[in-house]
């Protein structure tokens, strides 16, 4: 009882730390990159930024009320731990915007704004969602949509989000669009990347008459266990041995060769995966 107790204390230490983190990085990517070139982010946040922009208000008020009626829709939906997760930043985010309104942008150039503004801005966003928190409500939006129409969570946010940086053109220019759908673009990969890490592990499937050679070289010469998993052709019947192993995206392009060279004509499959727990698996040094 009292290791769980010291595991949930230091896991919301983590989460308490780590999300003003995100939030602060978020903040930056807007207010100092993306606001004052007249680029916007997608969602809630795009929203608050045009309607900051029209009635000059700050971006950290719009950002807050906005967000609420999907935090408490979050909360009776979704759960209370992501319910105050996502409360959490979205006040540190509300509060970092603020406190930035003051600085001057580094940069005039359009171009330099959405790259390092959307890299920034997809950093922070990730970090806050690694800790189980969300920036937008629109998210949330999505999930609850999801449940009622033939539309996946990912196509809910892309056709919101379309909708809300094309309207950037009758706020600010068609530039601005442009602009505006570069940066959300390079945000949501960097999102990508902040949440599944750089080193993002591979599930490899090998099919080869020489499975157990192949199986040896993985375990000495990459390192790497393997598994033997029984399989048959469904036309042929035949039976076959089925390698099964786990590697890091470095470690891809070694696995291959050592196939390559044992069996050329051995089938190889390759799939991300996107969290890899338990066993003895651990990410290793290239020699």
């Amino acid at each position: 009882m009292k290791v769980h107790k010291k595991l949930d204390r230091k896991h919301l230490l983590r989460k308490a730390i780590t999300i003003p983190i995100g939030a602060l990085l978020s903040a930056i990517g807007l207010e100092i990159f993306l606001v004052p070139n007249h680029i916007l982010d997608g969602g809630i946040t795009g929203i608050s930024i045009i309607l900051a922009y029209v009635t000059h208000f700050p971006l950290g008020v719009f950002i807050g009320v906005l967000n609420l009626p999907f935090i408490i829709i979050g909360y009776k939906q979704i759960g209370k731990t992501f319910a105050f997760s996502t409360l959490y930043a979205i006040i540190c985010l509300s509060i970092f915007t603020s406190i930035f309104i003051p600085i001057p942008q580094i940069t005039t150039d359009p171009l330099l704004a959405s790259v390092f503004g959307g890299v920034i801005l997809g950093i922070g966003v990730g970090i806050v969602i690694r800790n189980g928190g969300s920036q937008d409500g629109t998210e949330i939006l999505s999930i609850l949509l999801n449940k009622k129409t033939p539309f996946s969570v990912g196509e809910i946010v892309m056709f919101v989000n379309v909708f809300i940086l094309g309207s950037a053109g009758f706020v600010f220019d068609w530039n601005s669009t442009m602009y505006s759908l570069l940066a959300y673009f390079i945000a949501f990969k960097t999102i990508d990347i902040t949440i599944e890490g750089l080193e993002q592990s591979k599930a490899v499937w090998i099919i080869s008459d020489v499975h157990e050679e192949i199986g040896d070289a993985l375990n000495n010469r990459l390192g790497r266990g393997v598994t033997y998993l029984n399989g048959q052709g469904a036309y042929s019947h035949d039976k076959k041995q089925v390698i099964f192993t786990i590697v890091t995206r470095l470690e891809e392009a070694k696995l291959k060769s050592i196939v390559e060279d044992i069996d050329p004509n051995a089938f190889l499959a390759v799939g991300d995966i996107h969290d890899v727990k338990g066993g003895n698996f651990k990410k290793r040094d290239i020699h």
